[in-house]
């Protein structure tokens, strides 16, 4: 008992040095955890926040980040942005694609529903050159691959059933794009880098890209945005906007996963009283045979 206890506590204690030494490493704060809509295992996306977040990622993003698993179709299916049909065929022929002819020769066209959103660059090679040597990455699943770890114990809460943590992604995405901030007294900034306060290192490539004011949303009946124009809406529309373009059906799976969890439910409530009503009686012709086995002893 006692080695156990020892190897338990060596066990946590490299952990929490490692943990430690991964924050050192990286020398960023953990991202605050933001609230959404989308969070937990009943969590919905907002439509109108997924309407407003590609109307950011398409205003300002698009310009260098491209999102080549979403195709124009996808932003018309249930759980998504929810755009109608003639909005998306409206939106999609706003953009040129290209495809060979009769004769072989590349041609422009308008875009059709079924095709990928076109990317800014024609290859990486060409995104590298106009960025500084290094492509902006994808935004199709970067919600799920832009994380980070909490360390011990958290990560054990956080895979608790009605915990559910799994936003690590969009709350970092969120961080950086409002962590923007002037470096620290005696903390130099290299050429064609900026501080950010929540990104590894807090020297970033990318300038700050959002704004007060800088995208015009829609007015309500007031003539007033339903919801303000400022960086944080922005950051927090368009990565939710990316939430959702990682896993386009998670609604779907949250659904089915209740369904699952409700049947196993029923089930088990019927195999307990299918084990009751058989063993009762199997357990009563036992017990009238006892005075004869205690006679016979």
């Amino acid at each position: 008992m006692k080695t156990i206890r020892l190897l338990a506590a060596s066990l946590l204690a490299a952990t929490l040095s490692i943990t430690a030494a991964a924050a050192e490493e990286h020398g960023a704060p953990h991202p605050p955890r933001e609230k959404w809509s989308f969070a937990g295992i009943f969590g919905r996306f907002d439509q109108a926040q997924l309407q407003r977040g590609f109307q950011v990622y398409r205003e300002v993003c698009s310009s260098c980040h491209s999102v080549n698993y979403l195709r124009f179709r996808n932003l018309a299916e249930e759980g998504g942005p929810d755009f109608s049909s003639g909005q998306v065929k409206a939106l999609a022929a706003e953009y040129k694609v290209k495809e060979q002819n009769d004769s072989g020769e590349d041609v422009d066209r308008p875009a059709r529903p079924a095709d990928a959103v076109p990317p800014p660059f024609p290859n990486e090679k060409a995104a590298a050159a106009a960025n500084g040597g290094k492509a902006p990455p994808d935004f199709s699943v970067l919600a799920k691959a832009r994380t980070y770890s909490r360390g011990f114990p958290w990560f054990l809460i956080d895979a608790l059933p009605f915990v559910g943590y799994t936003e690590h992604g969009v709350d970092y995405i969120h961080a950086v794009l409002t962590g923007y901030e002037d470096p620290p007294d005696g903390k130099e900034t290299p050429l064609g880098t900026y501080y950010n306060k929540y990104y590894p290192g807090h020297l970033i490539a990318m300038p700050k890209p959002l704004s007060d004011g800088q995208v015009t949303y829609a007015k309500g009946a007031n003539g007033v945005p339903v919801v303000p124009e400022t960086t944080d809406q922005y950051a927090r529309d368009i990565s939710a906007f990316m939430a959702w373009t990682a896993e386009p059906h998670m609604m779907v799976r949250k659904a089915l996963g209740l369904r699952v969890i409700l049947f196993l439910f029923v089930l088990a409530g019927l195999l307990y009283y299918v084990k009751k009503r058989v063993w009762a009686k199997v357990g009563g012709e036992v017990h009238g045979l006892q005075p004869e086995l205690h006679k016979t002893y």
